[in-house]
């Protein structure tokens, strides 16, 4: 069931969805949260589909956020309600035009499943502090995408420096399957691990937040190379008897090896978005471990620019050799005839 709302209110979206509620058969809400996704319309097809999969385990209603020409004196809201056919939650695609594309937490505030968590997304680009955005305050969860914003490993450290709990980011929910694996790989006897390494894309802010696990759990460096992707390619544990390596170059199948022992091939796919929101989902706790693998990250980074400017610095005082005289000696005549002689064929 589809229902189209112009210009409407928030108090007409929520009696539409009683009455399609009613129609269906259905006169409790039974939603265990609410998701607020945050988005523009080039992407909001994406999300919605993929909030739509993970309502199939975690049933919700889906309010999407989409802001218009805020440009606009006047301030206008549209929306679209889908029930029955996507999934068996409620959809709500909210087109918010002029002024009120600025207030768009006083517009989902009503429509909330009341008594029920809260959890906001942003698919794309999100704020550097969402526990401070207006409709990051309404959400116990808040889940962001680095990897999907323009700059990178600048969104990660600006987020990691911005955390409040609750925070996450699909960066870290990606190496859900990775970390399992090592952490299974690792529960076997094995020697004493040195150093480490993480291959992956060069900004992947998986990939960084992987290194910076490894390094706290076991305290010891780790290093990043950078790969061709796609996305994390290889993860090398030093120990003084030989590398444990696990080797994706495909994005799909994964080579585990380890000293004295046969290759194992180890099913590591990547997950389409659909998975990540569904994982997220499951828990509304803080995810401290994320935390401190972030905070890690931009502590390092912090560490390694401070380092840069210094040895600058240090460049700039450092004193001038004397400059060179223009007039150079000049060479005898006989040297530089011999000189200008090359045997047939040029210098091979």
């Amino acid at each position: 069931m589809n229902i189209d709302l112009a210009d409407t209110s928030t108090r007409r979206i929520e009696k539409s969805l009683r009455q399609a509620r009613h129609l269906m058969g259905g006169p409790a809400i039974g939603m265990v949260l609410t998701l607020v996704i945050v988005t523009d319309e080039s992407a909001q097809y994406d999300a919605v589909r993929a909030a739509n999969e993970a309502a199939r385990e975690n049933p919700c209603r889906v309010l999407t956020v989409i802001s218009r020409d805020a440009r606009g004196s006047s301030s206008r809201l549209d929306a679209e309600i889908r029930m029955g056919e996507t999934g068996p939650g409620e959809t709500v695609l909210l087109r918010m035009y002029g002024p009120l594309a600025e207030h768009a937490d006083s517009v989902v505030l009503p429509l909330l499943v009341p008594d029920a968590p809260v959890v906001t997304w942003w698919p794309g680009q999100a704020p550097d502090r969402p526990g401070a955005d207006p409709l990051g305050v309404l959400a116990q969860r808040r889940v962001t995408d680095s990897y999907a914003a323009q700059d990178r490993l600048g969104t990660l450290a600006r987020l990691a420096q911005g955390y409040q709990p609750g925070d996450t980011d699909f960066a870290w929910t990606r190496l859900t399957p990775w970390r399992t694996l090592l952490a299974a790989t690792l529960d076997q006897e094995h020697a004493e691990i040195v150093g480490g390494r993480v291959d992956g894309e060069p900004d992947s802010p998986s990939a960084e937040l992987l290194a910076s696990w490894l390094a706290i759990r076991l305290g010891v460096p780790v290093s990043r190379r950078s790969s061709q992707g796609p996305g994390l390619t290889a993860v090398t544990l030093n120990t003084a008897e030989g590398d444990i390596t696990i080797t994706r170059p495909d994005g799909r199948v994964a080579t585990l090896s380890r000293p004295g022992q046969p290759d194992r091939q180890v099913a590591l796919h990547r997950r389409p978005m659909s998975e990540l929101l569904a994982e997220e989902l499951r828990r509304l706790d803080p995810d401290e471990v994320y935390h401190e693998a972030a905070v890690r990250y931009a502590k390092d980074l912090e560490a390694a620019q401070r380092s840069s400017e210094s040895a600058e610095e240090s460049a700039q005082r450092s004193p001038k050799p004397a400059a060179e005289s223009t007039q150079r000696p000049r060479k005898p005549a006989g040297a530089a005839a011999s000189r200008s002689r090359k045997p047939a064929g040029g210098s091979g």
